[in-house]
């Protein structure tokens, strides 16, 4: 927490910032834009991790997936923090564009803004506020105001707190409490205590937390419930067939919006009552009575007994599990389960196991302080006796709330002291199978009640799928990228007076393997160079791809002519019966002479840089695409290559993208060309390359680049 000196230098004793800092600055807030609720979080320790400090207006377990929350985590105070700037979210159809996490768990009407709270040297924490859903899409440039120079002083105190070494705790939430009034104020009340009870219907007060303050006879007789046993219990854990979280989603939606909600609901045997909740900012007032003309939605109906768990548990769970549906690698999952699943259980550390050839393996860990605590028990066998193999062969959790107990159970762990108190070993079934262990670590000793180990076991199913989604996808990826690198060459051998570079980047889409090649081929005082490009980016293209490199290869070994190579592997092709087809560029390369022979089926032109740094696409003859013609000719095209000359050869996937027009990739790739094209080759090809890096590629990308060497320079680029 802020202001907390750290652990291994511990300092003298002082006293808590003076008065309730948070609470003030927070109402301030509030009070200056008329909010709502809101809430202000401080930075951890570590700055890994944002922990609710003081919340108001609503209650806490609102925010119930959210008390702790990763920096990095895709809501809006942690983007505030990052970002350093206000986020405001508008309403509902935005907070479901923008952060779909938050809009699955609160998918009502409301409006937020969240702002950090940070100097220009130091970031402390963040804050949030939020509106009903009445209020206007955009914030005024005075409320802006207020809330920046509101958030801006919070951080200037909190810096104040932490020079002065005075901690900063957390604070008492700030929720309405009841009005105390004078005695004609009390008065009156018992006066409308009594008016409300001879009234014909059903009347119910309830406060922010959703208790029952108040209900008059009619209410209790139409619920069946004594008036004496609902008082300060929430509706829904009263009475037996409200105990479901459709009605309790009801009381949150109207808290939150501030809009008035209702919902019907059958008191068995079969009598329907309606349910209409009319909010304020101190609670709200539930009138009960029989609903008439009902009996179509009975299918709708929830049935009535032992419903779900609490709202604010499924409340986390569709958080997390909205987190881990993002993950793709087995590294996405140990980050997000770290930023997401550990912060919001209190869990100052975590592993997660896995299992192949009889053997743990580590997949991540994160929070330990040194790694080889951790790491020295990957390779260990599933049958030694330690808790994260017993967890995994057995399937069942195992929660230790001391070392004392870890230690008693598992004698072994007395050597391999990690430097924590508490644990929970869940093991991770999917599909049936045990694909492996998460263990979560608690700095202090820590009690695991059953209504959290039913949560921790339950959250194990989604990181459990999530895991074996990931574990699948980098065995598809292994396998593609090493199917793609035995078909291309490892390296490009050095060739007489040419210098040469490659590059190639998978599509982003499909299984990361396509069918774009490249090659070169050292000759006698020659050399040649190839690139194409096969239809599709699956494993036949890659497999033909490979096929038509290796025909390259023998045609030009037995000493046919650029042409001759071309119209061989055309008839190849269509002699396979392939329904692919490819584009391809053929180069015999004479530097000797200064000349180069190309031959070209369908492939994009070259480009062509002089020494002078001048640029110009080579506008070659050239027959059809290789596989449709078993007649066609391929003429060869005699090129000019002077010492210092760079040729470019690349697939369509470098100038072709949704929405960009061809001539204008060609020439902005002219531009690229001529301005770096002084650089050794491995830098240029890595400049030409960098526009494809970062985008999504809806093909493959290959380059080659060949350059040739001045007289009397054989040795090439260093």
């Amino acid at each position: 927490m802020v202001g907390v000196p750290d652990e291994q230098a511990p300092a003298p004793r002082t006293a808590p910032a003076g008065g309730p800092l948070l609470s003030l600055a927070l109402a301030t807030m509030m009070d200056g834009v008329n909010a709502h609720s809101g809430a202000v979080y401080l930075l951890d320790a570590d700055e890994t991790v944002l922990e609710m400090a003081v919340a108001a207006g609503l209650p806490r377990a609102f925010a119930a997936p959210w008390e702790r929350v990763g920096v990095n985590a895709p809501i809006p105070v942690a983007e505030a923090l990052r970002e350093r700037r206000l986020i405001w979210v508008g309403d509902e159809e935005d907070m479901a564009r923008r952060f779909p996490r938050v809009s699955v768990v609160l998918p009502y009407p409301f409006a937020l803004a969240a702002l950090p709270v940070a100097t220009a040297t130091r970031a402390y924490g963040a804050v949030f506020l939020t509106w009903p859903g009445s209020h206007q899409h955009e914030l005024t440039d005075r409320e802006q105001e207020h809330l920046t120079a509101a958030s801006e002083r919070l951080a200037v105190r909190l810096e104040r707190a932490v020079r002065e070494s005075r901690p900063v705790l957390p604070e008492a939430d700030l929720l309405a409490a009841p009005a105390v009034g004078s005695a004609a104020g009390t008065l009156g009340s018992v006066e409308a205590a009594r008016m409300v009870a001879r009234l014909p219907y059903g009347l119910c007060s309830l406060d922010v937390h959703g208790r029952i303050t108040y209900a008059n006879a009619a209410a209790a007789e139409l619920i069946g419930v004594p008036a004496g046993r609902l008082q300060g219990t929430q509706l829904w854990a009263a009475v037996p067939w409200l105990n479901d979280p459709l009605y309790e989603d009801r009381y949150r939606a109207a808290l939150l919006s501030q809009h008035a909600t209702s919902f019907v609901a059958v008191r068995p045997p079969a009598d329907w009552l309606s349910f209409r909740l009319y909010p304020s900012a101190t609670g709200l007032s539930v009138r009960v009575s029989r609903a008439r003309a009902v009996s179509e939605m009975s299918r709708a109906v929830p049935p009535s007994g032992d419903g779900p768990s609490r709202l604010v548990t499924i409340s986390q769970v569709l958080s997390l599990a909205g987190a881990l549906t993002e993950a793709v690698t087995v590294q996405d999952v140990v980050e997000l389960v770290a930023q997401e699943v550990a912060p919001a259980l209190g869990s100052q550390a975590l592993v997660l196991l896995g299992s192949r050839a009889g053997r743990l393996h580590v997949l991540g860990h994160r929070g330990y302080p040194d790694p080889h605590v951790v790491e020295r028990f990957d390779g260990s066998p599933l049958s030694a006796p330690t808790p994260g193999a017993h967890a995994l062969n057995s399937g069942v959790p195992a929660f230790f709330e001391s070392r004392a107990e870890l230690e008693r159970l598992y004698p072994i762990r007395h050597a391999t002291p990690d430097g924590f108190a508490a644990w929970a070993y869940l093991p991770l079934i999917a599909s049936g199978r045990p694909v492996g262990t998460c263990v979560l670590a608690y700095a202090e000793p820590h009690a695991f009640p059953t209504d959290e180990r039913a949560v921790l076991t339950s959250l194990c199913g989604l990181i459990a799928l999530a895991l074996e989604r990931a574990l699948l996808y980098d065995a598809k990826h292994q396998l593609a990228h090493g199917l793609q690198a035995a078909l291309l060459p490892p390296s490009l051998p050095p060739l007489p007076g040419v210098d040469t570079a490659a590059r190639y980047l998978p599509s982003t889409r499909g299984m990361d393997i396509g069918g774009d090649f490249y090659d070169v081929m050292p000759l006698q005082g020659t050399a040649a160079a190839v690139i194409g490009d096969v239809q599709g980016h699956n494993v036949t293209a890659a497999g033909l791809m490979g096929q038509i490199r290796t025909a390259v290869r023998a045609y030009t070994t037995v000493g046919q002519t650029p042409a001759e190579v071309m119209r061989s592997t055309n008839r190849l092709l269509i002699d396979l019966g392939a329904e692919l087809f490819a584009s391809c560029l053929y180069l015999r390369l004479d530097p000797a002479r200064g000349r180069a022979v190309m031959a070209r089926a369908g492939h994009p032109p070259p480009l062509l840089r002089r020494p002078d740094g001048k640029v110009r696409v080579l506008d070659l003859a050239g027959g059809p695409l290789l596989g449709i013609d078993a007649s066609a000719a391929y003429p060869t095209t005699e090129v000019d290559l002077t010492p210092g000359s760079v040729l470019l050869l690349y697939t369509d996937g470098l100038v072709e993208s949704p929405g960009v027009d061809i001539e204008d990739a060609l020439a902005e790739l002219g531009r690229r060309l001529g301005g770096a094209g002084h650089l050794p080759l491995d830098e240029l090809a890595d400049v030409m390359m960098g526009q494809g890096r970062s985008q999504e590629r809806v093909d493959d990308v290959a380059l080659m680049l060949l350059r040739a060497r001045e007289q009397g320079n054989e040795g090439g680029e260093a």
